[in-house]
């Protein structure tokens, strides 16, 4: 959850990710947001002042750019490495909120837009995706895979890591991404060649 010595707005962006990743959008007032990020009322409607579907998008951006930054960190070293990280962090938030929370990102992703409208928030979602896979497409095309099949191993990479975290969920164990850490692994592995 966020610390209290983080400035308020920001503090409120990420309780709301966090809270998203719990309940999904639609199950979250924005009085319960700002309740889960230990913020006033008044302060969360001052720093987003169309409401909750404001607030949604930016905990959207926040939680795809904390994903980016991992990424772009850990891919320096490979796209191996750019994996095992991203596995890593979405196996750490099942397990440590006790299969409790998941993605943002996908909690907004699954909800139902109103009628012949997309939501910011969804369009955020889309950009976070789009985003991931990029970065992992890169990397991959970057050590050796083929420009056409990188973009397609990337999504490959983010839908079956969004997936396998929802199993988790739902299964109340780490097993679904441990099965997929193993796949994964020997699909990249075996896209970069035997130099890899």
């Amino acid at each position: 959850m966020a610390e209290s010595s983080v400035p308020s707005r920001e503090r409120i962006v990420a309780g709301a990710a966090d809270l998203i990743s719990r309940r999904g959008l639609s199950a979250a007032s924005i009085r319960e947001l700002a309740r889960h990020a230990k913020a006033p009322l008044g302060s969360t409607y001052h720093y987003f002042p169309e409401g909750k579907q404001q607030l949604a998008t930016e905990a959207v951006r926040y939680a795809g750019g904390a994903v980016n930054r991992v990424l772009r960190k850990e891919l320096g070293a490979g796209p191996v490495a750019g994996l095992r990280a991203f596995l890593a962090l979405w196996r750490g938030i099942v397990v440590e909120s006790d299969f409790r929370a998941g993605c943002p990102v996908l909690a907004v992703a699954v909800e139902e837009p109103p009628a012949d409208e997309i939501p910011p928030a969804l369009a955020a979602a889309a950009e976070a995706f789009e985003e991931w896979e990029r970065l992992l497409a890169d990397a991959l095309r970057e050590h050796g895979v083929a420009p056409d099949q990188a973009p397609e191993l990337a999504a490959l990479v983010v839908a079956a890591v969004e997936g396998a975290t929802a199993m988790c969920r739902a299964k109340r164990s780490a097993q679904p991404l441990d099965q997929v850490a193993r796949q994964l692994e020997a699909v990249i592995t075996g896209a970069l060649g035997p130099s890899a």
